[in-house]
């Protein structure tokens, strides 16, 4: 059985990591993309259910919050695994600036997997984007600089 403090890290990494990457996600949805935040989880919902989430008003914004949680919470239990599972990432975390070390990995590898692998394969598309906003090289770079912030929370909040 999974003692508390573990579950008690879960459910903190996971609010944490859905909260500020909600926030970020939106605060870019909105100001750099000139989209808005329905939108940008409509988007998210559209990779479960196809593009009616795009015309599904609230309801479809709220699946894609509700899928944007589960899946903060699914990489944080990740990371708590292998966290009680390996003395050596524990030791890792502990040493001085272990947890920057940790999050400079940890962080864009979700990133690359999500991007690159999980959201076009569930999609069956080649390339991820969300529509109706402006996806670049430049705002790509931008977004990855902007996401490695919050993917630093995870392996800052489990160990504690």
């Amino acid at each position: 059985m999974v003692e508390s403090s573990a579950i008690s890290r879960l459910i903190r990494a996971g609010l944490v990591t859905g909260v500020t990457d909600g926030l970020f996600s939106s605060v870019l949805a909105a100001f750099f993309y000139g989209s808005t935040v329905t939108r940008l989880f409509q988007g998210v919902a559209s990779v479960l259910i196809g593009a009616a989430a795009l015309d599904g008003g609230t309801r479809t914004a709220a699946l894609g919050v509700l899928m944007h949680f589960g899946i903060a919470f699914v990489w944080s239990a990740v990371f708590l695994m292998l966290v009680l599972s390996s003395s050596w990432l524990r030791g890792v975390l502990a040493a001085p600036y272990g947890v920057i070390a940790v999050a400079a990995v940890y962080g864009p590898l979700i990133w690359i997997v999500m991007s690159v692998a999980i959201v076009p394969l569930l999609n069956f598309r080649k390339s991820f984007s969300i529509p109706s906003l402006k996806i670049t090289p430049l705002t790509g770079i931008r977004d990855s600089i902007v996401k490695l912030f919050w993917l630093f929370i995870i392996p800052a909040v489990i160990p504690v």
